[in-house]
C-alpha cells in the first residue's frame, strides 16, 4: 500500500511527462494547422490544463462544499498568474503578444471583477455584523445561478471569437513554421494520453497533498487556496515550464491567461449554475487581492511586452508573502 508521500512523487512524474507529451502534441497541431502558437495555448493546452480545476470545483459544488469551490479557482489564479509565470520568467524572458494584451489580458481582469458583482451585498451584510464581530469564515454573499450562466455565456462567445480569430489569420511566421510535426497518429495520442497522465497526476497531487494537510490541522479555506490549488495548478506550471524551455513561449503565455479564464468562466460557471456557492469574508478579500495582482502583472506585461527575470522575481516574491499571509490569517 503506498503512502501519501509515495503517491505524491509519482503523481509529479505523471505531471512532468504528460505535459511534455501534451506541449509536443500541441505543437504539431498548431503546425499542421498553421494554428499560431497563442491559440492553441489558449484553448487546447489551457483546456487539458485545468481539468483537475474542473474535477475538484465541481466536485466540491455538487457535494456542497462551497468553501473548496471558490478557493480552488481563486488559489489557482493566483498561483497561475504569479508563480507560473514567475517561474518561466527565470528560465527565458516571456514576451507577450499584443493579441493576448488587447483581448485576453483584458477579459481576464474583467471577468476577476465580475466575482466582486455582489461585493455591495457582502459590504452590507459585513456593516450589519460590524467589522470587529465578522469572522473570515462567515459568508457575505452567493455567486448564484445568473452569474454562473452570465459566465458561461460569456465563455462561449470568447470560444467563438477564438476560433474565428484562428480562422482569419491562419498562417504561422517562418520562426513558428519551424521543423517538422509529428505524424496524425503520434499527435493525437500525444495529447490524448498526454492528458490522462496531467490529470491523473494532478488528482493524485491533490489528494494525497489534501490528506496531508487535513492531518495537520488546516481549515477546507486554506487547503484550497494553498495546497488544493497548486496541486490542480500543477499541470500549468510543468507545461508552462516545458514549453518555455522548447521555445514556445507564446504557448506558456497563451496557457496560463487561457486557464486563468477558464477557471472563473467556465468551471466557477459551472460551479455556480449547479449550486449559488457561498463567498465567505476571507474569499472576498481574496478576490479583491487577485483583481490587484492581475492588473499589476498586466502593467508588467504592458511595459516591454515581456516578462523578465527581475519581474519574475518579484511575482515569485509577491506569491510567497500572499501564502505567508493566508497562513497567517487562519492561524490568527
Amino acid at each position: 500500500m503506498l503512502t501519501y508521500l509515495e503517491i505524491l512523487v509519482v503523481g509529479f512524474y505523471a505531471l512532468i511527462k504528460g505535459a511534455d507529451m501534451f506541449v509536443d502534441g500541441s505543437s504539431s497541431v498548431a503546425k499542421r494547422f498553421k494554428v499560431p502558437g497563442a491559440i492553441i495555448g489558449l484553448t487546447i493546452v489551457a483546456m487539458g490544463t485545468s481539468a483537475p480545476e474542473l474535477a475538484v470545483s465541481v466536485t466540491s459544488a455538487i457535494k456542497g462544499s462551497n468553501e473548496l469551490a471558490i478557493s480552488n479557482v481563486l488559489g489557482s489564479n493566483l498561483f497561475n498568474t504569479l508563480m507560473v509565470l514567475g517561474v518561466c520568467a527565470l528560465f527565458h524572458p516571456v514576451p507577450v503578444e499584443s493579441t493576448i494584451l488587447k483581448r485576453d489580458f483584458p477579459l481576464n481582469i474583467l471577468a476577476t471583477a465580475a466575482m466582486l458583482f455582489a461585493a455591495p451585498v457582502g459590504i452590507k451584510t459585513i456593516m450589519s455584523v460590524g467589522i470587529d464581530n465578522i469572522r473570515m469564515s462567515d459568508k457575505v454573499y452567493d455567486l448564484g445561478r445568473v452569474f454562473g450562466i452570465g459566465m458561461l455565456v460569456l465563455f462561449i462567445v470568447y470560444m467563438v471569437v477564438l476560433m474565428l480569430a484562428a480562422k482569419k489569420n491562419p498562417a504561422v511566421s517562418e520562426e513558428e513554421d519551424t521543423g517538422e510535426s509529428m505524424p496524425m497518429s503520434k499527435t493525437v495520442f500525444s495529447i490524448i494520453f498526454g492528458a490522462v497522465l496531467i490529470v491523473s497526476g494532478g488528482e493524485a497531487v491533490v489528494e494525497s497533498a489534501k490528506n496531508i494537510a487535513f492531518s495537520m490541522g488546516m481549515s477546507e479555506t486554506l487547503v484550497g487556496l494553498t495546497i488544493v490549488a497548486m496541486g490542480t495548478s500543477l499541470p500549468e506550471l510543468v507545461t508552462s515550464m516545458v514549453a518555455a524551455k522548447k521555445g514556445e513561449v507564446d504557448m506558456a503565455v497563451g496557457n496560463v491567461i487561457g486557464s486563468s479564464i477558464f477557471n472563473i468562466m467556465l468551471i466557477l460557471g459551472i460551479s455556480c449554475t449547479i449550486l449559488p456557492v457561498g463567498v465567505n469574508f476571507a474569499s472576498m478579500c481574496d478576490i479583491g487581492i487577485l483583481l490587484a495582482v492581475t492588473i499589476i502583472c498586466f502593467i508588467y506585461c504592458l511595459f516591454g511586452k515581456k516578462i523578465g527575470r527581475v519581474r519574475g522575481i518579484t511575482m515569485l516574491i509577491m506569491y510567497i508573502g500572499y501564502v505567508v499571509f493566508a497562513y497567517l490569517r487562519e492561524v490568527g
